[in-house]
């Protein structure tokens, strides 16, 4: 595993998360790429995701957004200080174009709309975020992803 230069503590202890307990993370060469601002980049290697037609697999385009979106919700109840059982309730893709390059999704945070969320978790056992992840190919939008993460007490 590779640790780029801006990672913290706890997007190591993710990202060797992901490896130990989802194999196929690491088998698609999942790593974070940064974390800040409020936004999550996740990276992939194009080789171990490839298709038939030289291009991302949908599958692992599919599996790396929902992991970012995961991983970004991991990232923010640490920061509030919870720990709390995160599964993926729902997720919707959109394909947009062919991704002939290494992987790279983005999902960010919105302060305004979850932040509420997160702080009455703290009182209750249960909420639900709705994040929003993407990937582009060639500086265009290739992927847009939406998944409803459901959070609960452990």
């Amino acid at each position: 595993m590779s640790k780029a230069p801006d990672m913290d503590a706890n997007c190591v202890e993710l990202q060797s998360t992901w490896h130990a307990e989802i194999p196929i993370a690491a088998a698609m060469g999942v790593e974070i790429a940064s974390f800040a601002d409020d936004e999550l980049a996740v990276r992939a290697g194009l080789d171990p995701n490839i298709n038939v037609h030289g291009t991302a697999f949908a599958g692992s385009l599919y599996a790396i957004a929902a992991l970012a979106g995961w991983g970004l919700a991991w990232l923010k109840l640490r920061d509030v200080g919870l720990d709390r059982r995160i599964v993926l309730a729902e997720g919707r893709i959109e394909y947009l174009r062919a991704v002939a390059e290494d992987i790279v999704c983005r999902c960010r945070f919105d302060p305004q709309l979850h932040g509420p969320k997160l702080a009455a978790l703290a009182r209750s056992s249960r909420t639900t975020l709705r994040l929003h992840c993407e990937i582009d190919a060639g500086g265009e939008p290739a992927v847009r992803f939406e998944g409803l993460y459901a959070i609960r007490k452990r």
